[in-house]
């Protein structure tokens, strides 16, 4: 899971595993797997860190939390 920000200030968390695409349009929006679209407060860089950051901390796809940038730009 990790946390976004709405554009009115409230903050929640989302399931990293679901999201499909992240754009700058300008505001974030976050497309999840569903077709569900939300904007976030977030830069884009910033929920690609943070689902970096849970993806290790899962274990998914093979990412170790002792190596750095394996296969993505941090």
């Amino acid at each position: 899971m990790i946390k976004v920000t709405r554009l009115n200030g409230r903050s929640f968390t989302v399931n990293a595993l679901y999201i499909e695409a992240i754009e700058s349009l300008p505001d974030t929006t976050i497309t999840f797997t569903t077709g569900k679209k939300i904007v976030v407060r977030e830069k884009e860089e910033e929920i690609t860190q943070a689902i970096i950051q849970f993806y290790r901390a899962v274990n998914v796809l093979g990412f170790r939390q002792d190596v750095e940038g394996i296969g993505y730009e941090e």
